[in-house]
């Protein structure tokens, strides 16, 4: 799977759960989920089931943290990097 499509799904799964008003909804890749208000603690199980059901991985507690999960461009490196190396090098 290439990385612009596990981006847009993901991308997708956000818009859909957390964005809430017009000025959110273009998401910088880089933009913390957390420092913005858009996702708590509640949020990232949202997301963490999400990712395991969509992406069929599985995501241990011990990567339950902000470097895997609390920007899209780092949920996307995680995912890739979890469906192994092919991902991860198609842009």
């Amino acid at each position: 799977m290439r990385k612009s499509e596990i981006e847009s799904r993901i991308r997708q799964f956000i818009d859909q759960n957390f964005i809430f008003s017009e000025e959110d909804a273009n998401l910088d890749g880089s933009t913390s989920l957390l420092d913005a208000g858009l996702v708590d603690s509640t949020g990232i199980l949202e997301l963490v089931t999400f990712l395991e059901s969509d992406f069929a991985i599985q995501v241990a507690d011990a990567e339950i943290v902000p470097e895997n999960l609390d920007s899209i461009d780092a949920i996307v490196a995680y995912v890739a990097g979890k469906l192994g190396t092919a991902a991860s090098v198609a842009a």
